[in-house]
């Protein structure tokens, strides 16, 4: 194989650029030219494939830097149609004419499912990347634990179901123990949590901090570093009576309370608090608009005016209990030492992957207590169904506490060898080097844009007339 492809696909991660340097790195030890895609799927729809060599003469090009978050290649939300086989016939007549013989895609689960027709057509792998920790399986078996329920109020007429699992959970059979992206993600939630405790401390508040992971309480489990009083993940149907017992036990001894919620948090009948519109982005995800706004209301309800009065602290409950979003930070920036050099490790692996000839695989990441983390390829036929779907993980209910809303005992077991050593003394020191850097005052921001535009090329040779 001389010459691959590679393109990032989905929502941004902080640890993308890091999984490209990995990929470029190994195809130059290897002399396998790497041509990134620009703007995801979305390259492959277009007719002239905007793209650019990332390693000319076996070099990597200077922009390409593991430490900076985004994509220096860009992203989107296209997907692959598996209906339209016209549409799959041309994107890989267009790559073959780019002399591409094998593509890596950066992603996540629907990155993994969209790809599922292109490795029918051409050598196609997957670099995994979410912040949500959402890709993987809890034990080898999860696929086969699904069913299809008739639902004539949903696309396709049926839904899909998990069975009552009769696995043993095993923290070290889990496949692809975490994804890059994910400790980065925990580090800004965790940050975010510290930092709203003395406003609350401070005013006597109850602050609901919502986190991203969509229906995977990874991140909200992970913020139990910033120690936050209750934890409330998509796994677990959401108690209101004992969440309000607990609150006002905990704000009558210290006064303020700090409660974080992931966003796909449920309701005792499976209900998404956040889904407050019917809306989905392009892949079909139904979008959550505000799972923290909509508890506040249930507990503004539940609380009521009086009990704050009581206490002189304000003279009501809308008043006193107040949420934030950590937002799309939790998305960007510097990734932590454990994502760049994990997902360096994932990208190189992709390439070994092409290189020996494997095809429809994935680069994991795998724990166990005699070797600690290491890289494997994995067959990702074996992350179907039994009807070809690629189902995002959910947060194993062993790693959470639903009396205590904290993890549990193994679910700290579990995030002990992520986070021990997951930040670098280069991330504390490239902080104090450049934030307050006199030059930030003085200088406009570069964006990595600008100077990537300059290379890109299309196909049939021609250079860039205007930007993409």
């Amino acid at each position: 194989m001389k010459r691959i492809g590679i393109l990032t696909a989905g929502g941004d991660t902080p640890a993308l650029n890091a999984t490209i340097a990995g990929a470029v790195t190994r195809a130059n030890q290897l002399k396998i030219e790497i041509v990134g895609l620009i703007k995801g799927f979305n390259s492959l729809f277009n007719p002239r494939v905007p793209h650019v060599l990332l390693n000319p003469l076996y070099q990597e090009i200077p922009e390409l830097d593991p430490t900076k978050g985004g994509s220096l290649i860009g992203s989107s939300r296209d997907f692959v149609d598996p209906e339209r086989k016209e549409d799959l016939d041309l994107i890989v007549s267009r790559l073959g004419k780019l002399g591409i013989e094998g593509l890596i895609c950066v992603g996540g689960d629907g990155t993994l499912n969209g790809l599922q027709p292109l490795a029918e057509r051409l050598p196609t792998v997957l670099a995994p990347k979410t912040i949500d920790n959402d890709l993987g399986l809890n034990y080898a078996s999860e696929p086969d634990e699904y069913v299809r329920v008739n639902d004539a109020t949903v696309k396709g007429g049926f839904r899909y179901k998990r069975t009552t699992s009769r696995a043993v959970f095993d923290l070290e059979q889990i496949v692809n123990y975490a994804t890059p992206g994910y400790a980065t993600a925990v580090f800004v939630s965790a940050q975010g949590v510290e930092r709203i405790r003395t406003t609350a401390e401070s005013h006597r508040r109850i602050a609901i901090v919502e986190v991203m992971g969509r229906h995977s309480g990874y991140i909200a489990l992970g913020t139990a570093y910033g120690r936050p009083d209750l934890i409330l993940v998509p796994e677990q149907p959401l108690d209101l009576e004992m969440l309000v017992e607990r609150v006002k036990h905990t704000y009558d001894l210290q006064k303020n309370v700090v409660i974080v919620c992931g966003e796909g948090i449920v309701d005792e009948q499976g209900r998404e608090l956040g889904a407050e519109t019917k809306s989905t982005d392009p892949a079909g995800n139904l979008q959550l608009s505000g799972a923290a706004e909509a508890l506040r209301s249930k507990l503004i309800q539940m609380i009521g005016d009086r009990y704050f009065q009581l206490y002189r602290r304000g003279e009501s409950a809308r008043e006193a209990i107040f949420t934030r979003k950590v937002g799309h930070t939790q998305r960007g920036g510097r990734p932590l030492l454990f994502d760049r050099f994990y997902a360096a490790q994932q990208g190189a692996k992709a390439v070994e992957l092409l290189a020996e000839g494997r095809n429809n695989a994935v680069s994991i990441l795998q724990y166990n207590s005699r070797k600690g983390f290491h890289v494997d390829g994995f067959d990702a036929n074996r992350f179907r169904d039994r009807w070809g779907l690629i189902h995002a993980r959910s947060m194993h209910p062993a790693l959470y506490d639903p009396q205590l809303m904290k993890p549990s005992r193994m679910g700290i077991d579990y995030l002990t060898p992520i986070f021990t050593d997951a930040i670098g003394e280069d991330d504390m020191e490239h902080t104090r080097q450049t934030l307050f850097a006199a030059g930030n005052l003085t200088q406009p921001y570069h964006s990595i844009n600008t100077d990537v535009n300059k290379r890109i090329r299309y196909l049939g040779g021609e250079v860039m007339v205007n930007g993409v």
